[in-house]
């Protein structure tokens, strides 16, 4: 099964999937892509997933584009109504998970990270979600 995480900038929350999908969906080819790639992961969504014990510090932005083809599942994380997060042809199955911006947070630094926090547990919650669900699915077809 390959799965797509996708949003626009592909340095945040995507990123934050990817790095959750690959720690709890074992044997998945997991990708996250961005419709308009950042030229770098955010360092403060490296550090609070450092802060859960996985290492995103490697993982890069990509196009779309880019990813391999056919996608069995794509995940949208955009959240805001100016984003854009395209409908990827030929998945089989789309979830939407409608979330804010961390990189767009202000206020003090404190402030912003809390706002990265949050967005990053929000995305751990619905990827334990998506993993069970995964499972319960594969189970009920042995």
């Amino acid at each position: 099964m390959r799965i797509l995480f996708l949003c626009t900038g592909n340095s945040c929350r995507s990123q934050m999937a990817e790095g959750f999908a690959r720690q709890l969906l074992k044997g998945w080819d997991i990708w996250s892509a961005g419709t308009h790639p950042a030229e770098r992961v955010n360092p403060l969504a490296v550090q609070v997933m450092a802060e859960k014990g996985i290492d995103i510090s490697t993982q890069y932005p990509k196009l779309v584009q880019d990813i391999p083809r056919p996608v069995d599942f794509v995940v949208t994380l955009c959240g805001e109504a100016a984003e854009e997060c395209p409908v990827f042809p030929g998945a089989k199955r789309t979830e939407h998970w409608g979330l804010p911006d961390p990189a767009k947070a202000t206020g003090t630094p404190e402030e912003v990270l809390q706002v990265f926090r949050h967005v990053r547990d929000e995305i751990e919650r619905r990827m334990s979600d998506l993993a069970n669900r995964v499972k319960t699915q594969m189970d009920d077809r042995l």
